[in-house]
């Protein structure tokens, strides 16, 4: 999360086909600038919001509305993992996502409801078994599967690609973030992400 200014700037600096996935703070006035200047700058883009549990659900309702205003595909963590129930009868206008409310695999019934998606993070999670549990329960219950990460090289990506075969979204941009990956690295482009041949 940056000034909306910066984030607008940063959302144009990146490939022209790559979704975006917006930070938020819990700011209220903040990130509604932050995501208005964001879609302004790039119209036509999948946006992702990570809210990282920062609104309680009098702020989570004024913030809806935005969002579904600029258009975004869909919201992650809008509540404080433990405060899950008070989404109970909450209309969401656009898919929620659960990542810190979705540790474990016992974790997924609950969430029935009250999330729409599931973020399967490994290093969250426990590992490649559990992340493949995760998913397969998530949608026999119904519901849609993420894979996202946190942080890491190329070759820590590996794992999440067969996760992120049974997922709909794919987020594995952590070696974007580093100052040097390894190499061979994954490569990203068009909003893909695969594996060289060699």
């Amino acid at each position: 999360a940056d000034s909306a200014g910066n984030m607008a700037k940063a959302a144009l600096a990146i490939d022209p086909e790559a979704p975006i996935k917006v930070k938020l703070t819990g700011d209220l006035s903040d990130d509604i600038a932050r995501v208005v200047a964001i879609r302004t700058a790039r119209p036509h883009a999948w946006i992702g919001v990570d809210a990282n549990q920062g609104y309680d659900i009098r702020t989570l309702a004024e913030l809806l509305p935005v969002l579904v205003h600029t258009r975004v595909a869909q919201l992650e963590q809008p509540l404080k993992r433990g405060r899950e129930a008070d989404l109970d009868g909450l209309k969401r206008p656009l898919p929620f996502v659960a990542d810190e409310s979705a540790v474990t695999l016992a974790d997924t019934a609950t969430l029935v409801g009250r999330f729409d998606v599931v973020n399967i993070k490994r290093d969250k999670c426990g590992g490649l078994t559990e992340g493949l549990a995760i998913a397969r329960r998530a949608k026999e219950l119904g519901m849609g599967v993420m894979v996202g990460n946190m942080m890491g090289s190329s070759l820590s990506m590996a794992p999440s690609f067969i996760v992120g075969q049974l997922c709909d979204v794919v987020d594995l941009d952590g070696p974007t973030f580093l100052d040097q990956d390894r190499s061979p690295a994954v490569e990203y482009s068009d909003g893909n992400i695969w594996c060289p041949a060699e």
